[in-house]
C-alpha cells in the first residue's frame, strides 16, 4: 500500500531534475535500492556457476529459496512503485536502473531461475498428456490465509 504513495513526494521535486544538460536520473527509494543491491550480490553468488540458458534448481524452503523469494518480492515492490509514478518520474527512475544495471541483472537472474519446463504441480484432475498444465496456462491464486 505504501509503495503507491511514495512517488508523489518525488513529483514535488520533479522540476529541479530537468534543468541539467546531461541525462538525469532519480533513484527509487534508497532503502529499497540498497536492499536490492545486497540481494543482487547474494543471488549472483548462488547462481554464479549457471549460464543463461540453463536453470538453477532451488529447493523449496531452503536458505537459497528464501533469498530468491526476497529478491523477487523486492522487484515486485519496485514495479508497484513504478506503476504509481507519473511518466516523467518513470523516465528518471528507469535511467537510474539503467545506470546501476539493475534491470539487466534482473533479466539475467530470471533466465537462470526460470525452469525449462514450468509444469504446474497444483491440484490436478485427471489430466491427459496433451493437456499438461504449466505456469503460463493456469491462473495462480496467491492469497495468504
Amino acid at each position: 500500500r505504501v509503495m503507491s504513495e511514495l512517488p508523489k513526494f518525488d513529483d514535488e521535486d520533479l522540476k529541479s531534475y530537468g534543468d541539467e544538460e546531461e541525462e538525469s536520473a532519480l533513484s527509487p527509494p534508497a532503502a529499497l535500492m540498497s536492499l536490492l543491491a545486497t540481494q543482487e550480490l547474494l543471488l549472483e553468488n548462488i547462481l554464479e556457476g549457471i549460464p543463461v540458458g540453463e536453470f538453477a534448481v532451488i529447493q523449496p524452503l531452503s536458505d537459497e529459496f528464501c533469498l530468491v523469494l526476497g529478491y523477487l518480492l523486492t522487484w515486485k515492490l519496485t514495479l508497484a512503485f513504478f506503476k504509481a509514478a507519473s511518466s516523467q518520474l518513470r523516465v528518471l527512475y528507469s535511467q537510474y536502473l539503467r545506470r546501476t544495471k539493475s534491470l539487466n541483472k534482473l533479466l539475467y537472474h530470471l533466465f537462470r531461475l526460470m525452469p525449462e519446463n514450468p509444469v504446474f504441480s497444483g491440484p490436478t484432475s485427471e489430466v491427459s498428456n496433451k493437456d499438461t498444465k504449466t505456469f503460463f496456462t493456469e491462473e495462480l491464486h496467491l492469497d495468504v490465509k
